[in-house]
């Protein structure tokens, strides 16, 4: 009789996580649409989440009043997105395989990347900058109908780290095609996916920037990702997966479109979970917040 109630007890407790992260009866809600494709969001200090529209060269932003407006067009054909703690925002613009760093108030931008040892990236897609001011990025291949350019020009798809003033250094090659990215608000974890493997993989960061102690975090790939203030990382792709810290699949957020991208928290009070998927821009309300950054 102990031994079959402690087994109801264990089966029963991811379920019990799941039901603690997510409210009860809580459904992934549509905010706007009729967009191309959404992509990469961001939230700046005050809960803003500003979103590509990659296909229409536009950067989008749903302020915290729950207004929508156009904030930056062109913009380099930008996907993923990622704000530093001086409020610039860091933009994998891949009409040219840069990566830009956009002064908000301005409008203005600095190419912080524009190529490696001499040649061009294969095309940013990702971002993720540290406490310190460092970016980590992942520079998969997906061919678009903009480029005037040949084959990749990089050998690997890899994964790239700019140190604040510092040289571009890559620190990881070898993924089949590395694609979400996100780190942990100490600076000390690094979560990268590989999208083709169906796996996601965890990094300690060193001290001088490079990736140690490569291991696997769980087997799905994910377009987009993000990691909240109790240590769970958001998958993307079908829906929205979430794990628990050590890698543990807590819940699946369905989400009404054939393709989620991304994911980021965002609002007021930082607790509500903004999602780009196809042609619309979704948000659900969570027990947790974005982890902020130490």
């Amino acid at each position: 009789m102990r031994f079959l109630s402690l087994f109801i007890l264990l089966a029963v407790a991811p379920m019990t996580q799941a039901a603690d992260l997510v409210p009860a009866g809580a459904k992934v809600q549509k905010l706007a649409d009729g967009f191309a494709f959404t992509e990469g969001p961001a939230v700046d200090a005050d809960g803003n989440v500003y979103f590509t529209d990659q296909p229409n060269d536009r950067i989008m932003l749903w302020s915290t009043d729950g207004k929508l407006s156009e904030f930056l067009k062109p913009c380099g054909r930008s996907n993923g997105l990622c704000f530093d703690k001086e409020g610039k925002l860091w933009a994998c613009a891949d009409e040219k395989n840069e990566m830009w760093v956009i002064d908000v108030k301005t409008k203005e931008h600095t190419v912080a990347v524009k190529d490696y040892n001499g040649k061009l990236l294969n095309g940013p897609n990702d971002v993720w900058v540290t406490p310190t001011g460092g970016a980590y990025f992942t520079d998969p291949w997906y061919k678009r109908d903009y480029w005037k350019r040949g084959p990749q020009e990089q050998d690997k798809r890899a994964v790239y780290f700019l140190p604040a003033n510092g040289k571009l250094a890559r620190v990881a090659d070898d993924l089949t095609q590395p694609n979400g990215i996100i780190g942990t608000p100490d600076g000390k974890t690094l979560y990268v996916a590989d999208i083709n493997a169906k796996k996601t993989y965890q990094y300690a960061i060193a001290d001088d920037g490079t990736l140690k102690d490569k291991k696997l975090f769980c087997e799905l790939g994910s377009d987009g990702m993000t990691i909240d203030d109790q240590g769970n990382v958001y998958l993307t792709g079908n829906g929205v997966t979430i794990f628990d810290k050590a890698g543990k699949k807590l819940a699946n957020l369905p989400v009404p479109e054939g393709w989620t991208a991304n994911v980021c928290f965002g609002g007021k009070t930082m607790d509500t979970l903004f999602v780009t998927a196809g042609k619309g821009l979704y948000s659900i309300k969570l027990n947790a917040k974005g982890a902020a950054r130490q």
